[in-house]
């Protein structure tokens, strides 16, 4: 009788086990810069110590089975040449002292988008020397036009993660057959496909998705909506948006479900971080086995003082996104509770 008790028990808790690994949970943040060495030291946090600036949100971002966020410069060092610049004080480039990058594996990072604005802030040879940082570290990354996707296993799921900005030196978001032929390569072969992508107008007066083409400082950037739906088409799972440096709407399409801007997560010194440029939600987002929507939940974090990451207790990320969400999608499919939970509706 003890034996079939014990023998109960044991397929009890396997079968659990079992199920549970059905429920695949993404963590997606925005843009992450940890303080820069160039052109001054001064730029970097006390001590340069990076710690500090993730410690309070540091266990809520280990708590998904894959956790993302978009690193939104170099770790460069003493490799390349920086972009040239008239006036350094105006013109922004990214040097993350080297060391930096353990800061985000202590705090569970497992991907890292690599595809933006400031991909090329050291050209090839500072893209070459932080993808050999960025892999040192164990941390997977994507985005650089050397390195478009990565494949990796993780709790027995296999993950394709390609990024893409409509930037030099980065995989291109304009180019749609490069696009569509990188996501429907990875889906041939991968379990869950996740998707960033870096683009759109800069600024508080960009929180609302247009819906086309977004030209910023002379330059078309693209459509991100555009850009998403195909990266779902193509059989994406999940898309991640950043780039306007404020949150945007969420949308659920094919039930998968598109951020279109995390905004700024971590931004050390030279990021403004005022009014909605200061904060932004960690998103967790738990999938099925094929990636389809099963539920959501924000956690609202803003930036203190030049870009400590707290969470807020004020919730503006989510009032944001309710808000936003509501005025951009009136039709969505999604609910978003005052708590944070996103569910589809009913």
């Amino acid at each position: 009788m003890r034996k079939r008790y014990v023998f109960f028990i044991i397929l009890f808790f396997s079968f659990t086990l079992l199920k549970s690994q059905d429920t695949i949970s993404v963590i997606g943040v925005g843009d992450i810069m940890l303080g820069t060495d160039y052109p001054s030291s001064k730029y970097l946090p006390p001590e340069k110590n990076c710690i500090p600036l993730l410690a309070e949100i540091c266990d809520f971002l280990k708590d998904a089975d894959i956790t993302f966020g978009n690193l939104e410069g170099t770790l460069a060092g003493e490799a390349g040449i920086p972009k040239i610049c008239k006036d350094t004080t105006k013109c922004y480039v990214f040097r993350m002292p080297q060391q930096f990058i353990n800061c985000l594996f202590t705090c569970g990072f497992d991907i890292v988008s690599t595809a933006n604005n400031h991909s090329n802030d050291f050209g090839a040879s500072g893209r070459k020397e932080t993808m050999r940082i960025i892999e040192e570290s164990g941390i997977y990354h994507a985005g650089y036009i050397e390195k478009p996707y990565t494949i990796f296993t993780k709790n027995n799921i296999k993950f394709g993660f390609c990024a893409f900005a409509p930037n030099k030196g980065t995989s291109d978001s304009k180019n749609y057959l490069h696009v569509n032929q990188t996501i429907s390569y990875l889906d041939s072969i991968c379990d869950i496909v996740i998707v960033s992508i870096h683009t759109g107008a800069e600024g508080a007066e960009h929180q609302h998705l247009p819906k086309t083409d977004e030209e910023y400082l002379g330059y078309n950037r693209g459509n991100i909506y555009e850009f998403s739906h195909l990266a779902i088409d193509a059989d994406a799972d999940l898309v991640f948006g950043h780039g306007p440096h404020v949150t945007r709407a969420v949308e659920l399409y094919k039930n998968r479900f598109i951020a279109y801007s995390l905004g700024n997560f971590c931004t050390y010194a030279r990021f403004n971080l005022r009014g909605p440029n200061g904060f932004a939600p960690i998103i967790k987002i738990k999938v099925n086995k094929e990636g389809e929507f099963i539920t959501g939940e924000i956690i609202p974090v803003y930036q203190e003082g030049e870009g400590y990451t707290k969470i807020d207790p004020q919730k503006r990320a989510i009032y944001k996104l309710i808000e936003l969400t509501t005025f951009d999608f009136p039709d969505s499919k999604l609910l978003i509770k005052e708590n944070g939970i996103i569910q589809t509706k009913p």
